[in-house]
């Protein structure tokens, strides 16, 4: 099987790379599997504590891709084809805006359609300055998927994110870094090593309280009420965790603490 998506750790994080640079890393089903899969384990390990995504190349991602990757013509149009890799797309987006690990989006060079709302998706977005941002979707007739229409209000407010939807304008990386849809702009070539600098950071930030603000803010948009009733319901629950404990102890004893996520 081709590896649609590359996997690295470098120690406590984990880097996965989109990996069809012949389409600037469009999301093909089989990349999507891949990616999924991965995100799944990642979830999972007891010794991940933060996720990179980024692409191959100097791309990030060009949306969905409009025929299968060993070139044969377009698919024809297929609900049930089409529902599998809305949910799919779905299932990946839920990992990274509402799973338990921090995510941090490296984008170089293109982020349009489903490449944007990947890495609007996650907690951190870092582009490098020659970065492009683009919600496609209508220029093919579709509306935008994979969360965009609530992860890119999170980032932008409400007002800029309709006009970015609506319009499918180009956005450069100096304006994503005005309006917050990127958190950091970097040098073109150095958005990976500075996610995962930002992804080291995490180190030291217990990992249930990131699950379970991750979890709350996913909820969102709230009223103040629902965020908290959401805190009294997560609050208890961490003040029961070692890592807690661990927290004070260290705090105490002016030292790092070494959390565990239990």
């Amino acid at each position: 099987m081709s590896d649609f998506v590359l996997r690295q750790e470098h120690g406590d994080i984990v880097v996965f790379t989109l990996n069809a640079p012949q389409t600037r890393n469009a999301i093909s089903l089989e990349m999507r599997e891949q990616l999924l899969g991965y995100l799944k384990e990642a979830t999972n390990s007891p010794t991940i504590r933060a996720i990179v995504l980024t692409g191959a190349e100097g791309n990030f991602c060009s949306g969905g891709a409009l025929q299968p990757i060993n070139g044969q013509a377009a698919l024809k149009p297929d609900a049930q084809r089409t529902r599998r890799n809305i949910a799919m797309l779905q299932d990946i987006v839920r990992i990274l805006s509402a799973g338990p690990k921090p995510t941090i989006a490296a984008v170089e060079g293109y982020a349009y359609g489903a490449g944007l709302s990947l890495a609007a998706a996650c907690d951190v977005l870092v582009a490098g300055d020659t970065a492009r941002f683009c919600a496609s979707f209508g220029k093919i007739g579709l509306m935008a998927d994979a969360g965009l229409i609530w992860s890119l209000p999170q980032r932008v407010g409400p007002a800029k994110a309709r006009e970015i939807m609506l319009t499918g304008r180009v956005v450069d990386a100096a304006q994503a870094g005005e309006i917050g849809l990127a958190n950091h702009v970097v040098p073109a070539g150095g958005a990976l090593e500075e996610a995962k600098a930002i992804a080291n950071g995490f180190a030291n930030i217990a990992p249930l309280a990131i699950a379970s603000m991750k979890r709350v803010l996913a909820r969102g948009p709230n009223s103040l009420e629902d965020v908290l009733h959401a805190e009294s319901d997560a609050q208890p629950v961490l003040t029961l965790s070692q890592d807690y404990v661990e927290g004070r102890a260290a705090f105490k004893e002016r030292r790092a603490p070494v959390f565990r996520g239990a």
